[in-house]
């Protein structure tokens, strides 16, 4: 999909009438909206700003206000003290530009799949995490919810460790821990934070962000980094975000099972945005392979934590 003349027109009223459109470009990566990076000419001087369309009808219908959450989250987010995106206006209902839209500032930066230094790229997506769960919201519309029905979530039938998986389910169904809720992002994963210069430039797409537990926010970037790399980058993460939370966090598995039962609706399948970014050489078979191994490494602190 590309701009129309009247998403064109939406963004140049929003920014400056006088604007002009010097350079329109796809963003890569993005796999549930579609987002482009519009360069402008105003007053002498460029403008650059990006706009997510809200293409995908299934979502929209399970959550019509989408357009105002990302808005409302988006300037709720300029409170932490990472950079993330401004935003300028929306169209709710796509009325005025031809789609529910979102129109904001650009950040500057590129997502970095493949850092030279695990170490200090760890600590930096957690110190950025810590930041926004530092975030008071209790008094924001959105609220966090399961993606997954765990009361009737089924024993995965592609799993090799049916036992494993069994304890997990056991777990999610029972009582959640008591926490106290703050700012969280709902899809924190290393593609939506941006570098510059090894630091930590931006976090992106709040589209999902709510008054939740800060377990799911980082159980979530656990299963993202136990997919694309291994159980040990997902654990050098934990201790990392562990280490700059201090005593604010406290680490329960719980949020690790139901942050990995989120995102299964079926066998793991390869994000088709790490090739995106330069992850190549991924199989659905490696996924499996991957999410059975972190389901394991789980199943090992539930049982040290018990004994």
């Amino acid at each position: 999909m590309t701009l129309s003349n009247q998403m064109i027109h939406w963004i140049t009223k929003s920014v400056d009438e006088t604007a002009t459109v010097q350079s329109i470009i796809r963003l890569k990566g993005s796999t549930s909206s579609i987002l482009h990076h519009v360069c402008l000419l105003t007053k002498g001087s460029t403008v650059n700003v990006v706009v997510r369309q809200f293409n995908n009808k299934e979502w929209l219908h399970e959550e019509p206000d989408l357009v105002v959450h990302e808005a409302h989250s988006l300037h709720l987010a300029e409170k932490a003290s990472v950079q993330t995106p401004k935003i300028i206006a929306y169209d709710e209902t796509g009325e005025v530009c031809g789609i529910p839209a979102v129109l904001m500032t650009t950040l500057a930066g590129d997502v970095n799949l493949k850092p030279t230094d695990f170490n200090v790229w760890v600590h930096g997506l957690a110190r950025a995490l810590v930041s926004i769960h530092n975030v008071s919201a209790h008094d924001f519309a959105w609220s966090y919810f399961s993606y997954n029905q765990v009361e009737t979530w089924p024993l995965p039938n592609w799993s090799n460790e049916p036992d494993v998986w069994k304890q997990l389910i056991q777990v999610a169904q029972g009582p959640a821990p008591d926490v106290v809720p703050c700012f969280i992002h709902r899809d924190y994963h290393p593609a939506n934070v941006l570098w510059q210069n090894d630091k930590i430039s931006g976090v992106v797409d709040w589209v999902n962000a709510c008054h939740g537990p800060a377990g799911v926010d980082v159980g979530h970037c656990r299963v993202n980094l136990a997919m694309l790399y291994d159980v040990e980058t997902a654990d050098a993460f934990l201790s990392a975000y562990e280490q700059h939370a201090g005593t604010d966090f406290r680490y329960d598995p719980y949020w690790d099972i139901i942050a990995l039962i989120d995102i299964l609706f079926g066998p793991p399948t390869v994000y088709p945005g790490w090739a995106a970014f330069g992850v190549t050489g991924l199989t659905n078979q490696m996924m499996e392979e991957r999410i059975d191994n972190y389901a394991r490494s789980i199943y090992n602190r539930l049982n040290r934590l018990e004994a």
